[in-house]
């Protein structure tokens, strides 16, 4: 009897590594380390995260600060992406909803400077971002985040290839971090998807199920359609963050630690 190979799809922030951010309300100004983005989009049906696909410490650091974020894309021709939103989204929505808004770099800024200052031992800079009610044409929330590799991981991805099973990356993270993160976890370049929203995560593993056998291993309502589509949905609470109830009904497994995939017999 033929047997399929194996593959392993990750999330990365919050599954592989242990994810801090900082998000600033731009209403009010205060900066807050406690709010789950994706929570945060998931009770708003308008809002939609977008991810800047540059590098948080080589370039929003050294830009001007006063000039819109609005500007600051369009001027230095700043690829994005939609990490996460209710409804499909096109990057030609994101940039007319964002033509009128008058936020400025800076508030992204001081969220990277936050995020600095609150986690020093940071390993991989996921990237910074905003938050945006694209009926309203509003910034809600300017957003950077990133964290430490979980210390369980490399022992869990060497664990897995001495197995014989593919490893793949499925994200919402900027491109950068995940090669970044692959390189240290000698995962091929070829199996990471960057800036992944949910639907491109369902795609990605119903894809995969052409040739593996696939587990889907994630930790937020951003990896619920993955799960639900992945032959084995395993969803981690390393994290520790409270998750709406459909994220939990997606999985077939839960597991408070990444290390305890070595004890699921896929």
């Amino acid at each position: 009897m033929y047997m399929k190979k194996k593959a392993v799809v990750f999330d990365n922030s919050g599954t592989l590594t242990r994810r801090d951010r900082v998000l600033k309300d731009i209403k009010t100004g205060k900066l807050y380390d406690h709010l789950n983005s994706l929570e945060v989009i998931y009770y708003s049906p308008n809002s939609v995260l977008v991810v800047l696909q540059t590098d948080p410490a080589k370039c929003l650091v050294n830009a001007k600060p006063y000039q819109t974020i609005y500007q600051f894309i369009m001027r230095n021709n700043i690829d994005f992406d939609i990490s996460y939103s209710n409804e499909l989204v096109s990057k030609e929505e994101i940039l007319e909803a964002l033509k009128n808004d008058q936020s400025v770099i800076k508030d992204v800024q001081e969220t990277i400077n936050a995020l600095v200052e609150k986690s020093y031992d940071v390993e991989i800079c996921s990237g910074s971002g905003f938050i945006i009610d694209i009926s309203q044409g509003k910034v809600e929330y300017t957003i950077s985040s990133g964290g430490k590799i979980f210390p369980e991981v490399k022992s869990v991805i060497a664990y897995l290839k001495n197995k014989g099973i593919d490893i793949y990356i499925a994200s919402g993270d900027r491109k950068g971090s995940l090669q970044q993160l692959a390189k240290y976890l000698t995962i091929s370049l070829k199996n990471v998807f960057p800036t992944a929203h949910a639907n491109q995560k369902r795609e990605i593993v119903k894809e995969l199920k052409n040739k593996y056998k696939v587990m889907m291993v994630g930790n937020s309502i951003n990896d619920a359609m993955a799960l639900e589509e992945a032959d084995l949905g395993v969803l981690t609470t390393q994290q520790k963050e409270n998750l709406p109830i459909e994220v939990f009904e997606a999985a077939d497994i839960v597991i408070k630690n990444i290390k305890e995939i070595k004890d699921i017999d896929f």
